[in-house]
Order: structure tokens, then sequence, then C-alpha cells
């Protein structure tokens, strides 16, 4: 009686880390000497990973600048002013927008695939950004020569390469990191911007093949940074009727963190098809509380009152550091919450064992 567990994706970085990316920025540090903090701070990842029991595991995302802007850096043709993300305890992200096109990645995700596959044996899940966060690239005003349909043309072409890339590569699962889909629902309550996102994120999965896109998932959560977010004042039921009619077979789901959890899960039971699986986070990733092995065995427990065993897993709520320079949770406490999701989710399977004899 299985029930599946996996993570989202990003650890906090090192701080020695952090500070030599600020480094290299600014021209203080040479490549070959933050490449050597990269390998370091992977190894020590993907073996922290492994000694928490996770069946399946990250790079942690050491590598990446933010887990949005990773096909884009070093491009030449960004302009930085771009689209103001504004979260709920009053700091700002900003996207950059291009300036020019062709539009292509600089860097693709299966690179990440293949620096972690030697250095380990459990099996690697790697997150992609999704198509529709990129979308945000093109700038308002336009780009002479360029039009936005070319944009859009060139940005499937490379999203699709990036997910089968990354399968080719060896990841045992490609999650799609669809963040800005309850943002959408802030800025545009009508629905019609989250109904533009889903159909542009199905234009690409429905090129995949079915065996592709029962490896790949999409990612939903309120836009975790520095322990604060963007769109958690945004109800589940209004998303997730439209976030499940994506063309991909698993939804990893922010959960933990919810006020209203019965609602939540009452929303999934209402929606959920068939062949589609969640995975429910159990560890909120904005609190530094690490929660018990029992308490996540009693959330699944519920959950499972609603949400088919074989349709449901288990997960984190979010990355705990979805951006480089986000040191707010520490190293220790991401994987000690890691090790209580893996704990917890032996735990409900156990007890669902003992109900099953019991009948």
């Amino acid at each position: 009686m299985q029930i599946l567990t996996e993570p989202i994706g990003s650890i906090p970085r090192p701080v020695e880390l952090v500070e030599a990316m600020k480094a290299f920025a600014s021209g203080d540090l040479g490549a070959n000497e933050l490449d050597l903090l990269f390998t370091q701070a992977l190894k020590d990842t993907l073996q922290r990973f492994e000694a928490t029991g996770s069946p399946v595991i990250s790079d942690g995302e050491q590598t990446k600048p933010s887990f949005a802007t990773y096909p884009i850096h070093g491009s030449t043709q960004l302009d930085p002013n771009g689209i103001v993300i504004p979260f709920a305890d009053g700091h700002t992200r900003q996207l950059p927008k291009i300036t020019g096109g062709p539009f292509r990645y600089q860097v693709y995700a299966s690179d990440f695939v293949k620096r972690a596959a030697t250095m380990t044996q459990v099996p690697v899940k790697q997150a992609v950004i999704s198509a529709s966060a990129l979308s945000l690239l093109y700038p308002a005003e336009g780009i002479e020569g360029y039009s936005q349909a070319d944009f859009l043309a060139d940005l499937y072409n490379e999203h699709e390469k990036d997910i089968r890339s990354s399968l080719a590569a060896g990841a045992h699962n490609v999650q799609i990191d669809f963040t800005e889909a309850r943002l959408a629902l802030k800025l545009d309550p009508s629905r019609g911007l989250l109904r533009q996102f889903i159909d542009l994120n199905n234009t690409i999965l429905n090129r995949l093949t079915p065996e592709e896109r029962e490896r790949v998932g999409v990612h939903s959560c309120p836009g975790g940074d520095h322990d604060s977010t963007h769109s958690a004042d945004i109800p589940y039921s209004e998303l997730l009727p439209l976030l499940l009619d994506l063309n991909v077979k698993n939804f990893y789901l922010q959960y933990a963190s919810e006020y209203n959890k019965r609602q939540v899960l009452e929303t999934i039971k209402e929606n959920l098809r068939p062949g589609q699986r969640v995975f429910l986070g159990v560890t909120d990733v904005l609190s530094p509380r690490i929660e018990s092995p029992e308490e996540i065995r009693d959330l699944i427990l519920e959950a499972r009152e609603y949400i088919p065993l074989e349709q449901l897993g288990t997960t984190d709520d979010c990355g705990f550091s979805p951006f480089a320079d986000d040191l707010s949770t520490s190293r220790d406490i991401a994987f000690e919450k890691i090790r209580a999701r893996v704990e917890g989710t032996r735990l409900a399977e156990k007890a669902l064992e003992k109900m099953q004899i019991a009948l």
C-alpha cells in the first residue's frame, strides 16, 4: 500500500555559495571558483537528500539563479525592467523583459539532470519553469521586427525541448513550476488570464506523447519567497477546477499552510479526474517549525477520506528557496522537514494497512 512521495525542488543554498554568487555577479570572483562551490553544494545536497530516505530527490536547484530565470541566464537580450511581482510582506521580485529575438534558452534543465546523475543513484526529478511564466518576458510595447506570435512560437519549441531533453537525460520525472497560476486570478478575477496561461501550457503538453505526459507534472503554490507569498489570499476553489484541465498526470499542490484544508479537499474531490494524481504538500516551507511524522500521518489519513489512495501522494508545499538569495529557512530545517514528510508518509501507509487488515 505505497503512497508516493516527492520533493518540490529547491533547497536553501549554503551561505558561502550565496555570497559567492553575489561576488561573481559583481566581478569579484572567477567562474572556476564559483563552479567549485557549486559542486560542493550539489554533492552535499544530494547526500543529505539521500539520508532523508526520500525515494525521489532533486538537486536542490543549487546551481540555478532562480527557479524562474535559469533559461535566460546569460542572455544579452534582456532589459531588467520587466513585470514587478509584489509579495504580502512588501518585498517585490522583478522579471526582466526581452529586447529582441529569436527567443532561445541559454540553459536547459537537462544540464542540471546530467550533473546530478554523476553524484547519486537515487531517482532525480527535474523542475522546469512554465511556458506561461516565460511568456511574461515579452514586453507590452512589443518588439520591432519580432512579433509576440513569433516569440510564442519560439517559446513553445524551447519549452518542449526543455521537458523532452530532461526526460532524455534521465530525469525520473519533470515538474513544471506554475506558481503564477494563483497570481493570475489575483490580477484578473474573471479567470481570463488563467485560462490563457492554461491554454498556452496545454499547447506544449499536447505535443508530448501519452507516455511522456505520464512523467510530467505541474506544481502550484502561492509563490513562497522570504517566508511570504504573492497570492495566498486567492481561494483554491477558484483555481483548482481550471488547474486540473492541464493535460498532465501529476499535480503538486501546496496544502499544509492552507487555513481551510477541508474546503481544499472537497474541491479536489469534486474536480479530480480518473488517471490524475495529487501530491499534497504536507510540510509548510514558510514556517521554521518542523512537523512531526505523526502530524503528517494524520494529514494524509484525513486526505484519504476525499482522495482515492491510488491518486494520492505527498510533497512539500513549495520549494524551500526558489530564488538563490533566499536564506529565510536554513538547510538543516529544510532537510528535517523532508525527513518528517518521508517518515510521516510511511506511518500513514502502516496505518492504512492496519485498517485494511481490520476490515
